[in-house]
C-alpha cells in the first residue's frame, strides 16, 4: 500500500521561482523516506485578490486593467523561472477574458461565475509549477483536484459555489490511480488547492484559505501518513508575533487546541482543515518554507501537555456585538430559538454567546459579505422581540488551553488594568479549552499582550513551548544589541553584594544611554526627569548632565535635587504636587521654580498665593492608562488633576486670583506602551487651552513611558512617540511641548542584589529565601509587578526547576517572584532582581524594623 505524504504550499511559498527549488528538495526527501508526495498548492501570492476584484471591475466595464495586471504577474514569474508563459497559460487567460467580458455584457456576476474565475489562479499556478519542477528534474504529474474532490450540497440542497464542503471518505480507486501514475515515472502528484466540483459539474470553491482544507481532504481520502502545511512562518505560536516578540513556537498541540487557536484569530492555519485530518487520524505538521530546518508545530490527537495551562493568547479584531435587551425573555419558552432563527433567516453566523435573565449578547466574526442592507434586515427582525444594540469594531481576546477554568484566578492581575475600561462580553467555552473576553478595539492589543506576558510560562524541557519569535526572527547571535549591562559587569556586582544585607546597584552608563535616547526626540522643547522614580544623587547628576530638568512632587525633593546637582537653577525645577498644603505652594514660589496646580481648592481658597504668578494647571484627561490600578493617574476615580468639565471654572478662578495660566499638564499613568498616547493627551490639552486658557503656551502630556520588564517584553517605539508629538506640534504650532519621563530612564539601569539565606521545600513548592524583602522592593506586592531574576553566582548553569523567591518580612505578600525557572541554588548565592532601578529604594520602608536595601552607583 502506498504511504502518502500530503504537502501543501501557500501563496507566499509558491510566489517566487526559487521557492520551487525548496519544494523539489522536499519532494526528494519524502521519496527518500519511502513516502509518495502529493503536493497541493495555492495561487501565486496576490493573484486571488486580483481575481476576486475582477467581477466587480467587469460590472463597471473596467476589467481589462485587472486582466493586464494578472497577465503581468504571471509573466514576471515565468521570466524569472525561464518558462514560456503565453504557451502555458493562453487557454487560462482566454477563459478569464471570456468570463469577464460576459459579466460586463450581461451585468451579472453570479457566485457560479465568480467561482469559475477564482479557480483560474490555482490552475495557472499548477501549470507553471509543473513546468518549473520539470526544469528542476522532478517529473510532477499535474492533477486537477476537481477530478477527486466532490462538493456536498448545502443545507437546503443548493450548490454552494464559494464555500463548499467536500466528501472526505477514503477513496481506494483514487489511491490506485495515483499510485499508477507514480509507478509510470511521476516523482510527485501536483494538485491545485481551493477548487472542487459540484454534482452538476460546475467548479466550486472551498472558501478563502481553502487550499489548507483541500490538502486536508486529500490527506483523508488518501489515508496519508502526514499532512504538511508549508507556509511563511515556522508554525503556530502562542500569540501573533506582531503582538509580541515573546510569542513562542507551539511544538505540539492536539487537534482541538489547534482548531481553537485558528478559530480565535490565528491566521497560520485555516480552522476548516483540522476536521478532516482529525477524523482520518492524520497528524498535521505546520512548517516554514523559508526555514525548513525548524521543527514547526505537530498537531495530533494527543496534546503535548494536558495539564491546566494557557498555550496561546489570540486576538481577533473587527468583531461586532449584537445585544438583545428585554424583560420579556424571563422564563419565556423559545425566546432564544426565535432570536437565533432571525440570524439564520438573514444568513448571519454567530460566534460567542452570553446570556442573562434579560439580555442576550452575541458576537459576529468579521465578515466582508455582511453588508449594511443585510444587517438592517437582521436588526429589524430582532427588534420585533427585543431592544437591539450594535457595537462595532470590538476586539476578542481568547486564552486557549486545557483546563482554563482551573486557572482563572491567575488572570486577575492582568485584568486589573481594565478597571476603568469596559469588558463588553465574557465567554467560557463548554469544552474548557477557551476563555474569551470582548473589549473595545483600542484595548485589545494591550490586554492580549499583558495576558501573554503573565500566562505563557515555559518550563524546562517543555513539550509545548519552543523558542520565542524574537529568537527565531533575529537570533541572539545576529542581534547588534549588546549583552545586558549586568551580565557584562557580573564580577563587579558579585564583589559588591553584601553578605547579610541587600543592595541596589545602578549602572550610570545605562542611565545616560536612556537619557540620550529621549534627548534625541525632536518634538519636546524641554524634558523633566520625574525624580520620584529614583533620587540617588549620582543618578540625578547623570540625567541632568544630558539636558534634563527635574520634576519634583514635594519640598523635600526640591531640596534634595538642589543639594545633589551643583548649579541646578530654579528654572530647571518643575514642582508638581498633589493635595499639597498652602505652605508648600508659598515655599515653591519663593524659590522661583515652575509650579503646577492640580485642583480648584487652592485657587478658590488661597487666591493671594497665586496673584501675579505664572502657573501650570494639571487636568484630568479621563484617559487612564498604566500596568496596574495604583499607577493610573487619570479617569473618574483618580485623585489627580482638574476634571475637563471643570476647566472653565479653573480659568475663571485663576483669572480672579490674578494668576496667569501659561501651561497645561496631564499624566494618565505609568508603564504606557501605546506610542500614540502622548499625542492623544496633548490633543486634549490643546483643545482645552484654546477653549479656556488663551495665555497657555506649554502643553505637557506627562510621562509614564513604558520600560520593558524583561528581555522578551515589547519595547516602546520612541520613533513613533516622536512622530505623534511632531504631528501634534504641526496641528498646534503655537505651543511648546514638555515631557516628564521617570521609570523609563532608570528601571533597566538598576538591580537589587540579595544573597540566598535558605532553601525550603513544602509540598510541591520550592522556596529560595533571600536577604531582600518587600520592605526593600514593594512593587511585586503593591502592583503585582514582575521582575526578571537571575542567579548571578550560577549564571550560565542549566535550570533545574521552578522556585519562588521570598524575603524575611513576616507577611504572605513578601513574595518577590513566583515560579521562576532557575539553577539549583545554594546558601550564599547572589540573586539579581533585574529592572529594579525605578520605584525600588525610593519606596522602601523599615517595616518589621528591618533596614531596607542600601544603594550604590557604578
Amino acid at each position: 500500500m502506498t504511504r502518502w505524504a500530503v504537502l501543501k504550499f501557500g501563496g507566499a511559498s509558491v510566489a517566487a521561482p526559487e521557492n520551487w527549488r525548496t519544494i523539489a528538495r522536499l519532494i526528494a526527501e519524502r521519496r527518500a523516506d519511502g513516502l509518495a508526495p502529493f503536493v497541493v498548492h495555492s495561487a501565486l501570492a496576490g493573484v486571488s485578490d486580483l481575481l476576486e476584484a475582477l467581477p466587480d471591475a467587469a460590472l463597471k466595464g473596467e476589467h481589462e486593467p485587472v486582466v493586464d495586471r494578472l497577465r503581468q504577474r504571471h509573466a514576471d514569474f515565468s521570466a524569472a523561472a525561464g518558462l514560456d508563459a503565453p504557451a502555458l497559460l493562453a487557454a487560462h487567460f482566454e477563459r478569464i477574458e471570456r468570463v469577464a467580458a460576459g459579466i460586463a455584457l450581461t451585468g451579472e456576476a453570479s457566485p457560479r461565475l465568480r467561482a469559475a474565475l477564482l479557480a483560474e489562479g490555482e490552475l495557472m499556478a499548477n501549470a507553471l509549477g509543473a513546468a518549473k519542477l520539470a526544469a528542476l528534474g522532478v517529473t510532477a504529474e499535474a492533477f486537477d483536484s476537481r477530478e477527486a474532490l466532490r462538493a456536498l450540497p448545502g443545507a437546503a440542497g443548493e450548490t454552494e459555489y464559494l464555500s463548499a464542503a467536500c466528501d472526505e471518505g477514503a477513496n481506494a480507486a483514487l489511491q490506485a490511480a495515483l499510485t499508477a501514475k507514480l509507478d509510470a515515472g511521476a516523482g510527485a502528484i501536483l494538485a491545485p488547492g481551493f477548487i472542487a466540483h459540484a454534482t452538476n459539474g460546475d467548479t466550486v470553491l472551498l472558501g478563502r484559505g481553502g487550499s489548507d482544507t483541500s490538502a486536508a481532504y486529500f490527506a483523508a481520502i488518501l489515508q496519508a501518513e502526514v499532512l504538511e502545511i508549508w507556509t511563511d512562518v515556522p508554525g503556530m505560536f502562542s500569540a501573533d508575533p506582531r503582538l509580541t516578540p515573546a510569542a513562542r513556537l507551539l511544538k505540539r498541540l492536539s487537534y482541538d487546541e489547534a482548531r481553537e487557536i485558528a478559530t480565535m484569530g490565528a491566521k497560520v492555519l485555516h480552522p476548516r482543515c483540522i476536521g478532516p485530518a482529525q477524523r482520518a487520524g492524520v497528524p498535521v505538521m505546520v512548517r516554514d518554507t523559508f526555514r525548513p530546518e525548524l521543527e514547526g508545530t505537530r498537531i495530533e490527537a494527543r496534546p503535548g501537555d494536558d495539564a491546566p495551562r494557557v498555550k496561546a493568547v489570540s486576538l481577533k479584531t473587527g468583531v461586532r456585538l449584537v445585544s438583545l435587551e428585554t424583560a420579556g425573555m424571563w422564563r419565556q419558552v423559545g425566546f432564544l430559538a426565535d432570536a437565533f432563527a432571525a440570524f439564520k433567516r438573514n444568513g448571519v453566523s454567530i460566534d460567542l454567546v452570553s446570556t442573562s435573565e434579560t439580555n442576550v449578547t452575541v458576537s459576529l466574526d468579521p465578515d466582508p459579505s455582511l453588508d449594511a442592507a443585510r444587517l438592517d434586515r437582521l436588526q429589524a427582525d430582532l427588534s420585533k422581540i427585543a431592544q437591539v444594540t450594535l457595537v462595532e469594531n470590538a476586539a476578542a481576546v481568547s486564552l486557549v488551553g486545557y483546563g482554563v477554568r482551573r486557572i482563572l484566578h491567575e488572570l486577575a492581575p492582568a485584568f486589573e488594568a481594565f478597571q476603568d475600561r469596559p469588558v463588553l462580553l465574557v465567554s467560557q467555552a463548554a469544552n474548557d479549552l477557551n476563555f474569551t473576553v470582548v473589549v473595545g478595539a483600542e484595548d485589545g492589543r494591550t490586554l492580549a499582550a499583558r495576558l501573554h506576558e503573565r500566562m505563557i510560562r515555559p518550563v524546562p524541557d517543555d513539550p509545548v513551548f519552543g523558542p520565542a519569535w524574537g529568537d527565531i526572527a533575529s537570533p541572539a547571535a545576529d542581534r547588534p544589541a549588546p549583552a545586558p549591562w549586568w551580565r557584562e559587569k557580573r564580577e563587579a556586582l558579585l564583589k559588591l553584594a553584601p553578605q547579610d544585607a541587600p543592595l541596589y546597584v545602578y549602572d550610570l552608563a545605562t542611565v545616560r544611554a536612556r537619557a540620550n535616547a529621549l534627548a534625541a526626540l525632536k518634538a519636546p522643547a524641554r524634558r523633566w526627569y520625574a525624580m520620584k522614580a529614583n533620587s540617588h544623587p549620582d543618578v540625578l547628576r547623570a540625567i541632568h548632565a544630558q539636558g534634563f530638568g527635574v520634576e519634583c512632587v514635594s519640598p523635600g525633593e526640591i531640596e534634595h535635587a538642589m543639594r545633589s546637582i551643583p548649579g541646578l537653577t530654579p528654572d530647571e525645577i518643575l514642582f508638581t504636587p498633589n493635595f499639597a498644603p498652602r505652605g508648600e505652594y508659598e515655599a515653591a514660589f519663593g524659590t522661583g521654580v515652575h509650579v503646577t496646580v492640580d485642583g480648584l481648592h487652592p485657587l478658590a481658597e488661597w487666591p493671594e498665593v497665586f496673584k501675579g504668578r505664572d502657573i501650570i494647571l494639571r487636568l484630568n484627561p479621563d484617559r487612564p492608562r498604566g500596568h496596574h490600578a495604583h499607577v493610573r493617574t487619570a479617569g473618574p476615580k483618580a485623585k489627580f488633576g482638574i476634571p475637563l468639565d471643570q476647566a472653565g471654572e479653573a480659568a475663571r478662578l485663576a483669572q480672579a486670583a490674578g494668576a496667569r495660566v501659561t501651561g497645561l499638564h496631564a499624566h494618565a499613568g505609568s508603564g504606557v506602551m501605546e506610542a500614540g498616547h502622548w499625542q492623544a493627551v496633548g490633543e486634549i490639552l490643546a483643545q482645552a487651552a484654546k477653549a479656556h486658557f488663551p495665555q497657555a503656551r506649554i502643553l505637557n502630556p506627562g510621562g509614564g513611558l513604558g520600560a520593558p520588564d524583561g528581555p522578551d517584553a515589547p519595547a516602546l517605539d520612541l520613533a513613533a512617540v516622536d512622530a505623534g508629538l511632531m504631528a501634534l506640534k504641526a496641528a498646534h504650532p503655537g505651543f511648546e511641548l514638555w515631557l516628564e519621563p521617570g521609570r523609563y530612564l532608570v528601571a533597566e539601569a538598576g538591580v537589587l542584589l540579595a544573597r540566598v539565606t535558605q532553601i525550603k521545600t513544602t509540598g510541591g513548592a520550592r522556596f529560595i529565601g533571600v536577604t531582600a524583602g518587600m520592605n526593600s522592593l514593594i512593587r511585586p506586592a503593591l502592583y503585582g509587578a514582575r521582575h526578571e531574576m537571575v542567579n548571578l553566582t550560577r549564571l550560565g548553569e542549566p535550570a533545574t526547576g521552578l522556585f519562588s523567591i521570598v524575603g524575611p518580612v513576616c507577611e504572605s505578600a513578601d513574595l518577590l517572584g513566583a515560579g521562576r525557572l532557575m539553577p539549583e541554588p545554594a546558601q550564599g548565592d547572589v540573586i539579581a532582581i533585574l529592572n529594579a532601578g525605578a520605584y525600588g529604594a525610593v519606596m522602601a520602608s523599615r517595616y518589621n524594623l528591618r533596614e531596607p536595601a542600601g544603594e550604590a552607583a557604578i
